[in-house]
């Protein structure tokens, strides 16, 4: 097969796909941004604040509710999968996107603690699909499934400024193996090159800035060798953190029973909760509303540079307050569990540099990686993602995260029991 001249043709088909996909991923990406400045900044502008008021967010995540109950009750596709269960990769379907797209501007651009990464997995895998059967409507379901997978590829790697980290991602999440992985690592890669080479270049091609939708580096201090104290600490840091999270997709299960019957209430009412956690945050320490808010993607680097600002009640506040926001954000809305598990894990690292002998960068690097593998149970992408994350810091980091994550991972696999996964409703 891949010395025909058929896998040529789907090498052309899949750069084609990943070059649409990647330029798809930017137009969503700048629009949730604008979606985010518009309603957060500009308004309150308009209407004479110098910044928004802390009650600005009850009225828009009410708003966000009822326009992402619309999506999943009257549109196909039901806005997504819940992201209480996690990452989905099941490609899909174009007519689906819409309903999809919606639901997640709205949720991600109002304010609630989800990520754009979910999303992009269905955009990226749903313009596939329909670039296939514009050009061969008799396509067989895997050649569909194939290019479906090379649109994700380039959107995810568009998000991520990295083809590896998207093709770690979307390997281990698919689960594929032996001759399937083979067929698709080449064009997969090769729409990850482009959805990479878009990110990298659309700033230069079109002045346009993409700092605002791309993912920086965080910035840590160098980590030349971890000694016998570091792996002391980042055992029970990750054990705590998959304790967390395990607490947390414990709450967002429960959340989906409960708003599941009676959405067009129940999600404007979520909405309410969201906002009044991140109020309430705000009072406790003096600390934005917006911290609590959004999936944390703009505010880590932020996070971490200002991390001598931060007490350890502020920061013990932070986790309890987000954590709850994001418990409901993952049983009521539409988008990706990942960023918000990344800055929460962030944060839990900046709590624990302050215990002797522990520094920073360890710290967050394996709170991070421990977060990631926590709530998506994938070992090898949490590594991928943490470590080129925090690559600034150096390869003395590296033994740590391996060790965070797979304490995480197998904490995780022991809190869930051998039944490791709880009906949702879509």
């Amino acid at each position: 097969m891949m010395r025909s001249r058929q896998f040529v043709e789907l090498l052309v088909l899949a750069a084609i796909v990943g070059l649409v996909a990647s330029l798809a991923a930017w137009c969503f990406l700048e629009l949730v941004h604008a979606t985010k400045v518009a309603v957060y900044t500009d308004l309150p502008k308009a209407l004479g604040y110098d910044s928004a008021p802390q009650w600005w967010s009850l009225p828009v995540l009410a708003i966000a509710g009822l326009v992402i109950a619309i999506a999943i009750e009257r549109l196909p596709g039901r806005g997504g999968h819940v992201p209480a269960e996690g990452l989905n990769p099941s490609p899909t379907r174009p007519i689906d996107l819409p309903g999809v797209l919606l639901a997640a501007i709205a949720s991600i651009g109002l304010g609630t603690v989800l990520g754009p990464e979910a999303p992009l997995i269905a955009l990226g895998g749903g313009l596939g699909f329909l670039a296939i059967g514009l050009l061969r409507g008799d396509a067989p379901p895997q050649l569909s499934s194939l290019v479906a997978a090379c649109g994700t590829f380039a959107a995810l790697s568009f998000l991520f400024g990295s083809p590896v980290i998207a093709a770690v991602l979307l390997i281990e999440v698919s689960g594929l193996g032996g001759s399937q992985l083979r067929l698709l690592l080449v064009p997969g890669l090769l729409a990850s090159g482009i959805g990479s080479l878009v990110s990298v270049g659309m700033g230069s091609w079109t002045g346009v800035e993409t700092a605002d939708i791309s993912i920086p580096l965080v910035q840590l201090p160098s980590f030349a060798r971890p000694d016998f104290v570091d792996f002391l600490w980042t055992v029970p840091l990750a054990a705590a953190i998959a304790l967390v999270t395990f607490v947390i997709f414990r709450l967002a299960r429960a959340t989906v029973r409960v708003v599941s019957p009676r959405r067009f209430v129940a999600l404007p009412l979520a909405g309410l909760v969201v906002a009044g956690l991140a109020i309430a945050f705000s009072e406790a320490t003096d600390k934005g509303f917006e911290k609590v808010l959004f999936s944390g993607q703009d505010a880590l680097s932020p996070l971490i540079a200002d991390a001598s600002t931060w007490s350890l009640s502020a920061l013990a506040l932070l986790i309890a307050f987000k954590g709850l926001a994001y418990a409901v954000s993952l049983g009521s809305f539409r988008g990706g569990p990942a960023f918000p598990a990344m800055f929460l894990g962030a944060a839990a690292g900046l709590m624990a540099a302050q215990l002797p002998g522990f520094e920073l960068a360890p710290a967050v690097a394996v709170g991070i990686g421990a977060a990631v593998v926590s709530v998506l149970r994938l070992p090898l992408s949490a590594l991928v993602l943490a470590t080129v994350l925090c690559s600034q810091a150096g390869l003395g980091i590296t033994p740590l995260v391996i060790v965070g994550v797979v304490v995480a991972y197998l904490t995780t696999l022991a809190l869930a029991g051998p039944d490791t996964a709880e009906p949702a409703e879509a």
